[in-house]
């Protein structure tokens, strides 16, 4: 029982060492050598690795562009709870990347990262429910996640200014969203 105790702790230490390494390297856009080290990390189960690897398969980040691979990947890491994978399932559900479009499904998704605070979520979920694409159209439910997205101390701020810059280029969706939240 113990040897199999220090076996499991061995091998989360090397998938958090691993995640570790290949997170540096990832941000330092050295995905080719960051990818095999994301991978490996994500193999063991890590769930930001598998969320990392996801955006690898989805971007081209050291690998070929594969959306059915960066599908699979948010999925695993969505499963154990992690937002941002939760976020971007829903979005591969949305635009049918890699997977069957299904606005439920996306709605469902979103919904799970929104409740852990994500503002890219809480954006999608607003959105979701005042164009009634997934659910039943909504206002009050969309401005109650449209403010909390932008209000959101992570992200919220680069949601707000992306919008005013849409809506200055003349999207009217981003000026229904400004005029709707009052900013």
């Amino acid at each position: 029982m113990l040897m199999a105790l220090v076996s499991l702790t061995a091998s989360a230490q090397s998938a958090d060492k691993l995640y570790d390494e290949g997170k540096k390297l990832y941000d330092a856009k050295n995905y080719a050598e960051a990818f095999p080290k994301l991978k490996a990390a994500a193999e063991k189960g890590h769930k930001k690795a598998q969320y990392r690897l996801g955006r690898c398969y989805d971007k081209g980040r050291g690998t070929e562009e594969n959306d059915q691979q960066a599908f699979q990947w948010y999925e695993k890491s969505a499963n154990q709870g992690y937002a941002k994978a939760q976020y971007q399932l829903g979005d591969c559900y949305k635009d049918g990347d890699g997977v069957a479009k299904d606005k439920k499904k996306a709605v469902e998704w979103f919904k799970k990262a929104a409740a852990q605070e994500y503002a890219e979520a809480e954006y999608a979920l607003g959105k979701a429910y005042l164009k009634g694409k997934g659910i039943a159209a909504d206002k009050a439910q969309a401005k109650k996640w449209l403010k909390r997205a932008v209000s959101n101390e992570k992200g919220g701020k680069e949601i707000l200014a992306d919008l005013r810059k849409d809506a200055a280029e003349g999207d009217e969706d981003a000026k229904t969203i400004l005029t709707l939240i009052g900013k």
